[in-house]
């Protein structure tokens, strides 16, 4: 009788111990994103923020989940496609947030998706660990709407970048002071042209050209050959991924070859590299990359994961941000929304972009200006260590 009860208790214990490793192996974090999975803004989101959001929940799975005070927690995913649109993008996030419930939403890629969303994030008090988004009303936003954090710093960072590395080079001897610039006629675009027309104006440029064109514009050649009537020492285009891979080879068609070529956002896509191999040499755009022991190894786990290469501007900035709120999650040890927004306030976190502290809810320590040398799309802007020296003039378009 006593063997049977012991036997008994036994089994009750194992039933037990089986009961309670299921349960500690089904806790998990519901996330949730609205991503262009299609549409104008695919290329974009593809290639910078949707692998790296996959890239990321592989890689915090196979370390054990988020190590939370209840015990560790796998990330579940639920996933939408915002089909390039603002709208659907709002729709989207609300389900996520009302009827899905998950705990935490990813943001979506683009700075007008992004500013579109963010009321939503706002008004149900999650994070918005914003990326992609360039503008300088973030810290307007960020009083609205004390959630909201910028990734990718202020459109004045990045022009003030430029017109300086443009005075540098004109003063010594590399180039002149007659720019040229176009823009996409939209959020971005506009604001990233009005910073740069100030900066330029304070640095002593002359802009001799300024134009924008409307989305799904297509005839650069065109354009280019009213630029090149203007004779400038350096072009300058805040474009589009679209764009930005149709204007070098319109200007190779018309022989537009000016000391410096600059471009927008997908300058630092690896697809530019692919598309353009030799003749990306010389190109300017925003971002970069240091090529340190930090971006070899994140380069060979976004290889293994996602199976292609990481653009070279946002990026990082987008698994830094990741990195980011994991820590704060860890830190809060729950699922505390309110806690986890002040700990993003407050806290630097340990990144592959180094410390990252956000000022005033934005990081402002991105690399800013980078150009193809050598294959590799290496930061320029701003001087400080791991900066490489500008290879100007251009080459010459090779066919």
């Amino acid at each position: 009788m006593k063997e049977s009860r012991r036997r008994f208790l036994a089994q009750g214990l194992a039933a037990a111990a089986l009961l309670a490793g299921a349960k500690a192996q089904g806790r998990t974090v519901r996330i949730g994103y609205s991503i262009s999975k299609t549409g104008p803004y695919a290329t974009g989101a593809g290639i910078t923020t949707l692998p790296n959001y996959r890239l990321w929940v592989e890689e915090v799975n196979a370390a054990g989940g988020l190590k939370l005070a209840s015990g560790p927690a796998r990330i579940a995913v639920v996933e939408y496609d915002d089909r390039s649109s603002p709208e659907e993008a709002i729709r989207n996030i609300e389900r996520l947030i009302t009827q899905d419930k998950v705990d935490f939403v990813l943001p979506p890629w683009g700075t007008a998706m992004n500013l579109a969303v963010a009321p939503v994030f706002a008004r149900h008090g999650y994070p918005q660990v914003a990326v992609t988004n360039l503008s300088e009303k973030t810290p307007e936003l960020v009083r609205r709407w004390p959630s909201y954090f910028s990734f990718l710093g202020l459109p004045s960072q990045y022009a003030e970048a430029l017109a300086l590395l443009l005075r540098n080079l004109a003063a010594a001897g590399k180039g002149g002071r007659r720019v040229a610039v176009v823009h996409t006629d939209d959020e971005f675009g506009l604001e990233l042209s009005g910073a740069f027309r100030r900066a330029a104006q304070k640095e002593g440029l002359e802009l001799v050209y300024f134009q924008s064109y409307p989305q799904g514009f297509s005839d650069f050649q065109s354009l280019l050959n009213a630029v090149k009537g203007r004779n400038p020492d350096a072009f300058v285009a805040f474009s589009y991924p679209a764009e930005t891979l149709a204007l070098p080879e319109a200007a190779a068609v018309v022989g537009f070859n000016p000391a410096v070529f600059f471009l927008g956002v997908g300058t630092a896509f690896p697809v530019f590299r692919q598309r353009y191999g030799a003749r990306a040499e010389g190109i300017m755009g925003l971002g970069g990359v240091a090529p340190n022991q930090a971006w070899r190894g994140y380069l060979e786990r976004h290889r293994a994961v996602t199976g292609q290469e990481p653009d070279r501007w946002a990026s990082q900035a987008t698994y830094a941000s990741l990195q980011a709120l994991k820590a704060a999650i860890e830190t809060a040890g729950k699922v505390d929304r309110f806690q986890i927004v002040r700990l993003l306030r407050q806290e630097t976190f340990d990144t592959i972009l180094g410390p990252l502290r956000l000022e005033g809810n934005i990081f402002r320590g991105n690399w800013l200006i980078g150009q193809w040398q050598d294959g590799e799309f290496v930061a320029l802007m701003p001087e400080r260590p791991g900066a490489q020296a500008p290879r100007v003039p251009k080459p010459a378009w090779s066919r």
